[in-house]
């Protein structure tokens, strides 16, 4: 054998490389024997090639028949067409095959525990031998198409003097939002450090410091209860910029994207994207993160069902803080009575007491060309009035929410987006869209207080900013959210840079002046030495690499996720750590009574 050196790699070879001898490395996809002739799938980081071998080598051969799945060899041979009637037109190299002259193991492989290209393996098995897992022609594409997002999102920055900084990963812990992951500190027994949520308060810091644009590819870190989209531990694009306002900041990041997709995906986006303020998406689509995709909007209808019998509908349309919308979905009088009822449970699961709905089987006739059962409750001119304002065609159906503002929004939004895909109304192509004028404040009724809809660093609307004490749900706030197809992408802010006004915010959300120096006086001394007008945006890079891979999943886009429990099965982490450890941190663990003590407990 020749040294472990290769000359070329297997997704290179194609019909001009025939003649060519050739040394490859990599591993066996896959194993044949024909009548005497082994065919070995050889793969690299490249792509995949054939090799055969013949009997007449038989030193060569022998070695060959030994050969299993996932070794590792190194080949030495010739490239030449392969027969006519055999040429693979799926492969990139199935024009080609390689004579094999020379072959070396380089290292075996035990049986696997599965097999690499086996699609219906279970996550927890291939989070357990992850390793082998990444070696799947899918994992291998999504992580590549990782890397080519971030180079280009890096290289859009770079051009644009943006500077690349790094923010500490131990930090204070400035609780507000998701609970920090703490790390005891053993050098200032009974302190603790925490592992940032997010860059923010550093970013500003820098803004502060003159550095005026901004980026990292920060890892952040948030101890919450976890979904397909969320990680403990995640990647965000972090970017912060001096002297701009809102538009500079949207105009540059729909820059970025489209740039992104055209280089990465070949695909055009907009040259604008729209724009929809906060009430208006609530309104229209009963979500801050509309699909646009989806041609389905909610109605309001609570001007006529006011003075209705019916009181499901009419104590809703005259309560403050209540809504009644309807949602027309075209040919949804096809529904059975069945799928009506799942339709009932999943609108339950956000607070609905019901769903109540009209078969629009000819909109011409209220009398006769409806089906429901709530038509004797509300008078036929209503009834009248609802079709036309939302337009009801025959074969429509309208399906109804009437209750708290929050639960009608969430329960139709819902709704609207389980229906649009399960009745094939989703649009192809990419939607996104930006939101912005989100309330700078919203009520957390279990609390008692005012807190932060975003952060509370955002800066408050400044022809609202008077009012911030008597009417806080009413003050609008700076921030802005790029949606794309159904899902929040990034989110930004301009950001608050004078002292007297972070402490109005302060104020409002019940921070006293000791409080909010105890938390945060290191940004409000800062604030007091000349901080620039300033503003930023993060995009989450697993949401935006799932999204565009096309998985469901975040975990299929991280090299080394956690699983919905946070933990990692390859690495069987979290762990026990030895006593003595604990005792050098001055920490001890209590468990509740009558679970079982582990060992270093």
């Amino acid at each position: 054998m020749k040294s472990e050196q290769r000359n070329c790699l297997c997704g290179d070879l194609n019909a001009t490389t025939v003649d060519r001898e050739v040394r490859l490395c990599g591993w066996v996809q896959r194993r044949r024997d024909h009548g005497g002739v082994i065919f070995i799938d050889l793969r690299d980081r490249s792509g995949l090639v054939q090799v055969v071998f013949d009997p007449d080598r038989q030193a060569q051969f022998a070695v060959a028949e030994s050969v299993r799945n996932e070794y590792v060899i190194q080949v030495t041979g010739r490239v030449r067409l392969r027969p006519e009637g055999t040429r693979n037109e799926d492969l990139p190299t199935g024009e080609i095959e390689v004579l094999g002259l020379e072959l070396g193991i380089l290292n075996s492989a035990e049986p696997l525990p599965f097999q690499i290209d086996d699609t219906d393996t279970t996550e927890a098995v291939r989070l357990r031998y992850r390793y082998l897992d990444l070696r799947s022609e899918r994992m291998q594409q999504n992580l590549r198409l990782r890397h080519r997002v971030i180079r280009a999102l890096r290289h859009y920055l770079d051009e644009r003097d943006f500077v690349e900084i790094e923010t500490p990963v131990l930090t204070r812990s400035t609780p507000e939002g998701a609970r920090d992951y703490l790390v005891p500190s053993r050098v200032q027994p009974g302190q603790f450090f925490a592992l940032p949520q997010s860059p923010q308060l550093f970013k500003q810091l820098l803004m502060v410091s003159g550095f005026e644009r901004y980026y990292q590819v920060a890892r952040c870190f948030r101890d919450e209860d976890l979904r397909a989209d969320r990680q403990p531990e995640f990647t965000q694009l972090d970017i912060e910029m001096s002297f701009i306002d809102e538009d500079d900041i949207i105009g540059l990041m729909e820059k970025m994207i489209r740039l992104v997709f055209a280089e990465v995906l070949s695909i055009d986006l907009p040259e604008t994207l729209p724009r929809l303020s906060y009430p208006e998406a609530m309104r229209r689509f009963g979500t801050d993160r509309p699909d646009l995709r989806i041609p389905l909007e909610l109605v309001d209808i609570a001007d006529l069902m006011g003075a209705v019998e019916f009181k499901v509908f009419a104590g809703p349309a005259t309560t403050p803080g209540s809504r009644v919308a309807v949602l027309r979905v075209p040919g949804g009088s096809a529904l059975s009575r069945q799928q009506i009822d799942g339709y009932t449970d999943l609108v339950r699961q956000y607070g609905a007491g019901g769903l109540a709905y009209i078969k629009v089987n000819q909109a011409s006739s209220v009398t006769e060309g409806l089906q429901s059962p709530i038509l004797k409750f509300i008078p036929e001119a209503v009834v009248r009035d609802v079709l036309d304002r939302c337009g009801a065609e025959d074969g429509d159906i309208l399906f109804f929410g009437a209750d708290r503002e929050k639960v009608v929004n969430d329960a139709l939004g819902a709704l609207r987006v389980r229906l649009g895909h399960d009745l094939d109304l989703v649009e192809p192509g990419w939607r996104p869209l930006w939101v912005v004028e989100f309330p700078l404040l919203e009520e957390d009724a279990e609390a008692g207080r005012w807190v932060s809809l975003h952060h509370p660093f955002t800066a408050p609307h400044p022809d609202d900013l008077p009012s911030m004490a008597s009417d806080p749900g009413g003050v609008r706030s700076r921030a802005y959210d790029m949606v794309l197809n159904g899902t929040e992408i990034g989110g930004g802010s301009i950001r608050i840079h004078q002292s007297e006004v972070q402490q109005k915010v302060f104020t409002a959300l019940g921070f006293d002046e000791a409080e909010a120096q105890s938390r945060f006086g290191f940004l409000l001394d800062a604030l007091q030495y000349g901080a620039p007008p300033h503003g930023g945006i993060a995009f989450g890079i697993d949401r935006i690499i799932s999204m565009v891979a096309g998985e469901d999943s975040i975990r299929d886009v991280i090299a080394f996720p956690k699983t919905q429990k946070a933990s990692c099965l390859l690495t069987e982490a979290p762990g026990n750590v030895d006593l003595g450890q604990l005792r050098e941190l001055g920490l001890r663990i209590n468990k509740p009574k009558n679970q079982d003590q582990k060992p270093n407990e």
